[in-house]
C-alpha cells in the first residue's frame, strides 16, 4: 500500500544518529546550535530556533511578536489545526480569511475585505508546499501594523517568483518569521521537530529562552540586581527564570538526522517534482479532475510539493469520496484529505461561533479535495501504479 506520504530513512541517517547515541549529549548539545546554523544559512535568514515541532515554533512566533488577548490573528482555514490554534494558545482570537481556488493558499483580497481593527497578525499557510502570496498578504498587513507569520510547514525548501527574482521561503522580506516542521512526511525530517527563523536578534533571543522554560543561565544575561537572593557569590550553577516559558526544547539526536537530511534535500525536492510532473502529465485533460494550480508557471521549478492534492468531481464519477479512496486502496494506493476546513471543526464552531459560509472557496475546495501519494522514495513503478488507478476511475460511457 502507497502512503499519501512517508519518510525516507537512509544509512547515513542512521549512522549520524547513532553517533550521537555515543556521544556526550543526546539534548541541548552543539548539534542543535550547527542545524540551527545550517538551516537559517538553507533559506537565507539571520537566525534560527530549533524546537520540538512546528506547532511550538507557531505559539513562540506569536509570543515573541508579542500577540495575547484583545488581538486578533488572522489565518487560511485550509490548512491544519495548529495554525490558527496557535492564536488560542496566546490568548489571541483565531479568525479566517477565505483561499485563492486556484493555489489553496490565503487570498489577500479576502483578506482585505474581512479585515477586523483588532487585527494584530496573519498566519500565512504555504499549502502543499506552494508559497502564499506574501507581497500582496504583506501589503495588506503592514499597512494596517500587523505582523506577518509564514507558516511553512509544507514547503521546507521551497522558492518563489516575485518582483522579478526567486526568494527563498524563509527567507524574503514580506514575512517577518517564518515557522517549518519536519514531521516524517514533511520534505525532510527530525522524526517530529520544527524551527522559528526571523531577521530580529531580540524575537530570536526571546524564543530560544522560551523554549527552555524561560530561563537563563548567562550571568552576563541576567537582568534582575539580585539574580540570587540565597547566594551573594555568582557561580555557574546559578540561572534566572526571567519568562514563564516552555519546555520544546529539539533533541541532538533529531538535529543529527536533521543535519542529515538537509544535506540531500535538494535531491529529495528533485524527485517530489519529477513526480508531481509525471501526474500533471497523465492527468491534465480529464474533465473530473482538476491538477493543483500555481500562481505562476516558474513557481513549478521551485516548489517543494509536500502534499500532492487534486479536485475530483465526484458527481461526474459517480462515487462518494469514500467510494474513490476504497477503490484506490484496492489498487494499493493510499490517499488522504487536506484539510477539513478549520473554522468548521467543533470547537472553534462552538467556541467562535464560525459556520458553513465563513470562508466558502474553502468549504467548496474540501468537498472536491483528494491527496495522492508524492514522497522521494516512490520508484517509477510505483508512479505508475497511482496513475493507472487514478485514471482507471473514468465513468464508464453509456452507449
Amino acid at each position: 500500500m502507497l502512503p499519501y506520504g512517508r519518510q525516507t530513512i537512509t544509512e547515513e541517517d542512521i549512522a549520524a544518529v547513532a553517533a550521537v547515541l555515543r556521544s556526550a549529549c543526546l539534548t541541548s548539545g552543539p548539534l542543535v546550535e550547527e542545524f540551527e546554523r545550517q538551516f537559517a544559512a538553507r533559506v537565507g535568514a539571520k537566525h534560527a530556533v530549533a524546537v520540538c515541532n512546528a506547532t511550538a515554533a507557531l505559539h513562540l512566533a506569536l509570543r515573541v511578536a508579542g500577540i495575547g488577548p484583545g488581538d486578533r490573528v488572522v489565518s487560511s482555514p485550509n490548512t491544519f489545526v495548529a495554525s490558527a490554534n496557535c492564536a488560542a494558545f496566546v490568548g489571541a482570537t483565531p479568525d479566517f480569511a477565505d483561499i485563492d481556488p486556484v493555489t489553496g493558499t490565503l487570498d489577500p483580497a479576502a483578506l482585505a475585505a474581512n479585515w477586523r481593527d483588532d487585527t494584530r497578525a496573519v498566519v500565512a499557510v504555504d499549502y502543499a508546499g506552494q508559497s502564499a502570496d506574501l507581497p500582496a498578504i504583506a501589503r495588506v498587513a503592514r499597512a494596517r501594523g500587523a505582523v506577518v507569520i509564514e507558516d511553512a510547514c509544507h514547503a521546507v525548501g521551497g522558492q518563489f517568483h516575485a518582483e522579478g527574482r526567486r526568494w527563498n521561503i524563509g527567507g524574503n522580506p514580506w514575512a517577518d518569521l517564518a515557522v517549518f516542521s519536519f514531521h516524517p512526511v514533511k520534505t525532510m525530517t527530525t522524526g517530529e521537530g520544527g524551527m522559528l527563523v526571523t531577521d530580529r536578534a531580540d524575537w530570536a533571543a526571546l524564543a530560544r529562552r522560551l523554549r527552555s522554560h524561560g530561563i537563563e543561565r548567562d550571568p552576563a544575561k541576567f537582568l534582575s540586581s539580585d539574580f540570587c537572593p540565597l547566594s551573594s557569590e555568582p557561580g555557574p550553577w546559578l540561572y534566572e527564570m526571567q519568562d514563564l516559558g516552555y519546555n520544546y526544547r529539539l533533541t541532538d539526536l533529531q538535529c543529527a538526522l536533521g543535519l542529515s537530511q538537509l544535506s540531500r534535500l535538494d535531491a529529495a525536492l528533485a524527485r517530489r517534482r519529477e513526480i508531481v510532473a509525471a501526474y500533471n502529465a497523465a492527468f491534465t485533460g480529464l474533465d473530473w479532475l482538476q491538477v493543483p494550480g500555481l500562481r505562476q508557471p516558474a513557481d513549478a521549478a521551485t516548489t517543494s510539493w509536500h502534499l500532492y492534492a487534486v479536485q475530483l468531481d465526484f458527481a461526474a464519477l459517480g462515487r462518494t469520496r469514500a467510494e474513490v479512496m476504497a477503490a484506490l486502496r484496492a489498487d494499493g494506493v493510499g490517499s488522504q484529505v487536506h484539510y477539513i476546513p478549520v473554522h468548521l471543526q467543533p470547537w472553534y464552531r462552538k467556541t467562535f461561533g464560525y459556520g458553513p459560509g465563513h470562508c466558502p472557496v474553502a468549504e467548496s475546495c474540501y468537498t472536491r479535495s483528494l491527496s495522492l501519494p508524492l514522497f522521494p522514495a516512490m520508484t517509477d513503478a510505483d508512479v505508475a501504479l497511482v496513475i493507472a488507478a487514478v485514471t482507471s476511475l473514468a465513468p464508464v460511457a453509456v452507449a
